[in-house]
Parts: structure tokens; sequence; C-alpha cells
């Protein structure tokens, strides 16, 4: 049965949107160098994680709150829209005092409708996109869920991420894509934008143009793809990682094949 989203707002009014960045926010430098290069390559939005969950402790969690002065100074800088992900109603009380763009909901998070919940309650009254990235697991009616809560708590942008779904099967791909769950999400939320993030399927960045190809052939309406000025030296992730004149290849090659209108 579709479901009734009748209001949601479509905020990709560019398609192919286009949102790049590193894996974590490592250094003020790191970001606003990397942001300056995927401004001149025509990305649309700035991504950068600032909290990082890891399975277990000691790992690089994240820079945390000083990143998000480093996050608005790219946006004043460059001109560019700045997205991160928010796991807490205090990250989100956090990101709007410092005026970032838009959010995105994380998959671990996406796959606890008690904190999904808190975070809902926490933005009502706020105008604010939010992006969902589907669960770990693949389980539609949890993502479905967390789109019902940000919905009913009043939030009219929304759009859902891809990223791909736990794998302990193959070796080729260190999220597996599922493709068929997204395809129907889109079939019973007709309008809901749904967007890629071929890095995170990937886990390898020569494996993210291929991915990236069958989104767009799939009729996504955009692509997250991971950028860093210096993959080799990454906090996280330095694998998936493009450098931006990596993804500027990427993104000529997918214009080229008209991939990109």
């Amino acid at each position: 049965m579709k479901q009734n989203f009748k209001d949601l707002s479509n905020i990709i009014l560019k398609r192919p949107l286009i949102i790049s960045g590193p894996c974590s926010a490592e250094s003020q430098e790191q970001l606003l160098n990397t942001a300056k290069k995927l401004k001149d390559i025509n990305v649309n939005v700035f991504r950068a994680g600032i909290w990082k969950p890891r399975t277990r402790p000691n790992g690089f969690e994240g820079v945390g709150l000083p990143a998000l002065e480093w996050l608005r100074n790219v946006k004043l800088t460059t001109g560019l829209k700045v997205i991160t992900e928010v796991a807490t109603p205090f990250h989100l009380k956090k990101v709007l005092e410092y005026d970032i763009d838009m959010i995105w909901i994380g998959a671990r998070t996406t796959g606890n409708p008690f904190a999904v919940q808190e975070i809902a309650d926490a933005i009502k009254g706020v105008d604010i996109p939010v992006f969902i990235k589907n669960p770990l697991i693949p389980d539609l009616n949890l993502w479905i869920g967390a789109i019902e809560r940000f919905y009913n708590s009043g939030i009219k942008n929304i759009v859902a991420i891809h990223r791909g779904f736990y794998n302990n099967i193959s070796q080729e791909y260190r999220n597996l894509p599922e493709w068929n769950i997204p395809v129907e999400l889109k079939s019973l939320i007709p309008n809901i934008p749904i967007i890629c993030d071929p890095s995170h399927i990937a886990g390898k960045k020569e494996l993210v143009a291929d991915i990236a190809r069958k989104a767009l052939d799939l009729n996504f309406d955009g692509l997250m793809i991971e950028s860093h000025i210096n993959p080799q030296q990454a906090f996280t992730d330095q694998y998936q990682q493009l450098e931006p004149n990596e993804l500027e290849i990427l993104l000529r090659s997918l214009e080229t094949e008209n991939f990109l209108k």
C-alpha cells in the first residue's frame, strides 16, 4: 500500500543533486581545502561527519563541537550549503546554533526508533531538510518508520539515502546494495527524493563509479560521494574516498554518458 505523504516538498531543484566531502571533519584546513576544490567542480552540498559512531570505543569518534565552526566557515567562504549527521537532540541543538543547512540521520540511528523519535520530537517547529539513511539491516519498515516520525513532526523536506545494508556475505561490497529495497520505497512513497551513497556501498573507491551509474540508471535523484583532499591520510574510510580531481573525472564521465543532464 502506498504511504500518504502527499505534501512532501522536493528540495532537489536540480537533478541529480551532488553532495560530497570527507567522511570526517579532521581540521579546519582539511575541510576548507577540500570544499574549495569541490566548489570548482559544481558540487551542490558539502558534507562532513563531526560525530562518528564507532562500533568499539577508542577509535576516532569525530572532532565534535569545534568542527561546527569549521563547517560554518566553509559555508561562508565558499557559498556551498553544508550538511552533517546528527544522532541525538543535543547534536541537533548545536547544529541549529551554527546555521548548518541540512542534517542526515545515520544508518545506526535509523535502526533505533527511540533515538529517531527523540530527534523528531526535538525538531518540531524547525524548518530544515532531513536526509534519512537506510538502516543497517534490510528492513524497509524501519526506514519508512523513520521517515514517518520526522514527517509527523512537521518536516516536509525529507530525502532518503540508500547506503547499502550490513554485509557478511560478499567480499565485493562493503555494504550490500539490495537495489530492490530503495526501488520498493519509491513505489510506496512516489514523491520522496532518493539519493545514493555509493561510497558506503563500495568500501573501495574503484567501485564507486559503477554504483553511481546504477543508481542514476534507476532514476535516483542524486549522489552522496565521499571526497577528501588527501584520502591516504584520512582518519576514517580512507579506501572509499575520492580525491577531488578523481571526483571531477567521475562527474565528467557521468555527464558524457548522459547520466548527468
